[in-house]
C-alpha cells in the first residue's frame, strides 16, 4: 500500500490501470425459461406445473404468446445473481441503478481506499485516437495524485474534530483512541473520494430479475454510457445463455438504437442555462419542496378508518394521525427491518406525495438513488454538462484552506481535460467519464409519506453521508413547516426510539458519539 504524502508534498502520478470488465454468474437457476413456461402453465391448469413437464412445442406457443403480447411476469420468477468487476461508477450510476427493479451489494468508496488508479479508459477508435487516450490517462491520474493529497490533508483534521466528539485526551483508553483514528481516516478518504473521476472502477454483487434483464438489453443505449453498458449486458447475456440459451434466444427482440432521447433538437449544447435556472430556483437550499398533497393529512386518516373500520367520530384525523405514526403506539415503526409496504397500518401513508427539486453531487446521488420506493428524474449528463466547473464541496474541505486549494484545482484540471477532449471531437460519451464524483447533479424526486420516512429516518442519522443528510434535513423542515401535525413523527432512528425502546442508536459500535435524539432537529453536524 502507498503511503500517504505529507501536505504540500509534489507525489508522482501513479500508472493509470485500464479497468478490464469481468461479468460472472454466482447464482441462477437451473432451467429458467422451462420454469417460466410452467408458470404459464399453471395459470391455466387445476394443478401446480413442473418446469420437467415442457414439451418442446409449449417452448415454442406459449413462451411466443407470454412474451410478445407482453405477459412478461412469467419471466420474473428466475434470478440470476451476477458479479460484476471494474465497470465504471458512471455506468452504474447512469445505468445499472436508474431503475428500481435490482438489488445491488457495490464497493465503498467510503470506506474502501483506492491506492491503484484503476479506471474506465475508452476504447482507441474513430474520435479516441492514441494522443486523446493519452490526454485522458493523464488526467486521471493527476485526480488520483489530487486524491492521496486530499486523503493526507484532512486526516488530521478529521481526527481533531472526532477526537473533540468523543472527548479524546491523554488518559483516553488505547482502543477508543485507535477507534478515532480509524474513523479519522475514512473520513478523510470519504471526502476525498470527491475529486475521482467516475470513469474509476468498482466491483459488485448484482441480482436482477429475467424480465429485468431483457428489459435493459432492449434499453441499453439509454443511458450516457452505451458503449460500456452494451458490452457489459453483453457478457451479461452471454453469461446467462451458457446455463440456458432458449431464455434470450427464443426472441427476436434486440437492443434499441434509435431512441427519442437522442433526436436532434431535444437538447442545446450545454447546460449552462438550465443549472442557472436550477440553481436560482432553489435560492441556495440543497433540497427544495416543489410540490405535495394539500390534503395529505386529512386523505391519510380517511385511508387509515377505512382499513380498520373506524367513523371520524370513533377516531379522528388527529388521533388517526399518531395510531399511524407514533412509535410509542405503532411498533412498526421501531424495526430496522423495513415492514411498511406490509403493514396495513402504514399502507396510508402511501397516499401523501412529496416533490423535491434538489442538487447534490455525483457521488452523493450514487447512494441517494439506492431508495428507490422515492424515484427521481436525472439528468443525461451529454445534455446537462456544463462548459465551466460545476461542483459541490464537502464541508471539510471548505474548512481547511489548503485542501480547498488542491480540491478547487482538481475541479479546474478535470473539467479542462474534459472540455479539451471535446474540442479534439470526443463523443461527449466518453470525454464525461473524466467528470470528478463532485459533480452536481440537478434532479426532481418524488415519493409517498410512506417510503420518504423511512428514507428520512436512516438518512437524519449522522453516520448518513453529509450531502443525504443535509438534503433529508432540509425536506424535514420544510414538511413540518407545512403540515405540522406531522413534526413530531419525523426524525432519526435514535430520536424515533428515545424513551420507548433500548437501544436507542440502532448503530451499535457505530454509534456517532453525539446525543442527537436530545436536541433534534435543532442539532449542528461538525464532520
Amino acid at each position: 500500500m502507498a503511503s500517504p504524502s505529507t501536505p504540500g508534498e509534489v507525489q508522482a502520478a501513479p500508472a493509470v490501470e485500464h479497468a478490464v470488465a469481468r461479468v460472472t454468474l454466482r447464482n441462477s437457476f437451473a432451467h429458467p425459461y422451462d420454469s417460466a413456461i410452467a408458470a404459464a402453465r399453471t395459470c391455466y391448469a387445476p394443478r401446480l406445473i413442473s418446469p420437467a413437464e415442457i414439451t418442446e412445442k409449449q417452448r415454442t406457443t406459449i413462451g411466443a404468446a407470454t412474451f410478445y403480447a407482453g405477459h412478461h411476469t412469467v419471466y420474473q420468477h428466475a434470478h440470476f445473481e451476477f458479479g460484476l468487476e471494474n465497470v465504471s461508477r458512471q455506468f452504474v450510476w447512469s445505468f445499472l441503478h436508474a431503475h428500481p427493479f435490482y438489488n445491488s451489494e457495490q464497493q465503498s468508496q467510503r470506506y474502501v481506499r483506492l491506492d491503484r488508479a484503476l479506471a474506465y479508459v475508452p476504447p482507441v477508435g474513430d474520435h479516441f485516437g492514441v494522443a486523446e487516450k493519452e490526454i485522458f490517462e493523464r488526467a486521471v491520474a493527476r485526480a488520483w495524485t489530487a486524491y492521496r493529497e486530499l486523503t493526507s490533508l484532512l486526516k488530521d483534521d478529521a481526527r481533531r474534530i472526532l477526537g473533540d466528539i468523543w472527548n479524546i485526551g491523554t488518559m483516553s483508553h488505547p482502543r477508543r483512541v485507535e477507534k478515532v483514528e480509524r474513523q479519522a481516516e475514512k473520513r478523510a478518504i470519504e471526502v476525498a473520494r470527491y475529486v475521482l473521476p467516475v470513469a474509476a472502477a468498482t466491483t459488485m454483487v448484482h441480482t436482477l430479475s429475467g424480465v429485468v434483464l431483457h428489459r435493459l438489453w432492449r434499453m441499453q443505449a439509454a443511458s450516457d454510457t452505451p458503449a460500456e453498458a452494451r458490452a457489459i449486458i453483453g457478457e451479461m447475456l452471454a453469461r446467462v445463455r451458457e446455463v440456458d440459451a432458449e431464455f434470450f434466444d427464443r426472441f427476436d427482440k434486440g437492443p434499441l438504437e434509435e431512441l427519442p432521447e437522442w433526436q436532434p433538437g431535444q437538447s442545446g449544447a450545454t447546460g449552462d442555462a438550465q443549472a442557472r435556472e436550477f440553481d436560482a430556483q432553489l435560492d441556495g437550499k440543497t433540497s427544495l419542496l416543489v410540490d405535495y398533497s394539500p390534503s395529505a393529512t386529512r386523505v391519510m386518516a380517511q385511508a387509515y378508518r377505512a382499513v380498520v373500520g373506524l367513523s371520524e367520530a370513533q377516531c379522528p384525523d388527529k388521533e388517526a394521525l399518531d395510531r399511524m405514526l407514533n412509535p410509542a403506539r405503532n411498533p412498526y415503526r421501531l424495526e430496522t427491518l423495513n415492514v411498511g409496504v406490509h403493514a396495513p397500518l402504514m399502507r396510508p401513508l402511501q397516499h401523501a406525495n412529496f416533490t423535491f427539486a434538489k442538487k447534490i453531487s455525483h457521488s452523493a446521488d450514487s447512494q441517494d438513488q439506492r431508495h428507490r420506493m422515492v424515484p427521481g428524474s436525472r439528468p443525461l449528463l451529454v445534455f446537462t454538462d456544463t462548459s465551466a466547473p460545476d461542483f459541490v464541496t464537502p464541508m471539510l474541505i471548505r474548512d481547511n484552506l489548503r485542501a480547498r486549494q488542491v480540491y478547487e484545482r482538481a475541479m479546474h484540471d478535470a473539467w479542462a481535460a474534459k472540455n479539451e477532449l471535446l474540442d479534439r471531437g470526443v463523443p461527449r460519451e466518453f470525454a464525461l467519464y473524466l467528470l470528478p464524483n463532485a459533480k452536481a447533479i440537478r434532479l426532481v424526486e418524488s415519493g409517498s409519506l410512506l417510503h420518504l420516512l423511512h428514507k428520512w429516518t436512516m438518512r437524519t442519522c449522522f453516520n448518513a453521508q453529509e450531502e443525504i443528510y443535509q438534503a433529508s434535513m432540509e425536506e424535514v423542515a420544510q414538511v413540518r413547516a407545512a403540515m405540522p401535525d406531522l413534526a413530531p413523527y419525523i426524525g432519526p432512528p435514535c430520536y424515533v426510539r428515545a424513551g420507548i425502546a433500548t437501544p436507542i442508536c440502532t448503530e451499535g459500535s457505530h454509534f456517532c458519539g453525539v446525543k442527537v435524539w436530545q436536541e433534534f432537529p435543532h442539532i449542528e453536524r461538525r464532520i
